[in-house]
């Protein structure tokens, strides 16, 4: 199954209601369909993700994983097209120089691949995180109400 058949029906599907396909969302859906060891780099990096602060919360928007905090948009998890690599896009990328973040044609957001072969690198994700989570604590990126 291609990507970008796997896309069109996650799209799809991210229009049904929690509880639809046997209680399984889009987002289930998303993590479920993939290969491994595709699929297990993702599930880590979402554990990842999540544990950095009780504020995230994962949901399925532009026909993908999103993560906000406080209600604001914090990263993505996708696919890389052409090097097939999970990847975590950051959506504040344009503070970060870190020569390992990549930005492509993005004026804003950077991304970090990473090999589904390989452990990944556990510190160096959860520093970047916190990292970008200290742009939403400390003001610089602002949240409504915050």
């Amino acid at each position: 199954m291609g990507l970008f058949y796997l896309y069109s029906i996650v799209r799809k599907l991210g229009s049904i209601k929690t509880g639809s396909l046997n209680s399984m969302n889009a987002l289930d859906y998303f993590y479920e369909q993939q290969d491994e060891p595709i699929k297990g780099c993702l599930l880590a990096l979402r554990s990842i993700i999540l544990k950095q602060d009780s504020n995230i919360t994962a949901e399925w928007k532009y026909g993908m994983p999103l993560f906000c905090y406080k209600g604001k948009m914090f990263c993505y998890l996708w696919i890389h097209k052409k090097m097939n690599q999970p990847y975590i896009l950051i959506v504040e990328g344009k503070y970060f120089d870190e020569p390992f973040l990549v930005q492509e044609k993005r004026s804003r957001m950077k991304i970090m691949l990473f090999d589904p072969a390989k452990d990944l690198p556990i510190k160096t994700i959860e520093g970047i995180l916190q990292k970008g989570l200290n742009l939403y604590r400390n003001g610089t990126i602002k949240i409504k109400g915050g």
